[in-house]
């Protein structure tokens, strides 16, 4: 029995990971959150690269954060309105994206992936 190649063959992962460490996990959650939402949706492009995730959940980012810089600068162009919604939108696609983001090597979920 313990003859079997099958024994000594390495664990090979089900899926491809898109974190080789901790501190990558943490520069990659970083990036939403550091850009105020401007590249929101990179973590997802480049985790489609790797094949991580399906690339509509990308497309899916992508169109998500156009719209909403669109609709935020379409609601108050000059920022001086006073208007909340377009900072309260902007603020939850950061919370959205770094949390996404940070789950993107998680086991469980299977949505997207």
């Amino acid at each position: 029995m313990s003859d079997s190649p099958y024994f000594n063959q390495p664990l090979t992962p089900t899926q491809p990971r898109m974190f080789n460490s901790t501190l990558a996990k943490v520069i990659w959650i970083l990036v939403p959150i550091v850009t105020v939402g401007l590249a929101a949706a990179v973590p997802f492009v480049v985790a489609t690269v790797k094949g991580v995730v399906k690339p509509w959940l990308a497309i899916t980012y992508v169109v998500l954060e156009l719209a909403i810089f669109g609709g935020s600068l379409a609601l108050d162009p000059k920022a001086d309105s006073g208007n909340p919604l377009p900072g309260f939108l902007i603020v939850v696609l950061i919370i959205a994206a770094a949390t996404h983001t940070a789950l993107l090597d998680n086991e469980k979920i299977k949505i997207g992936k």
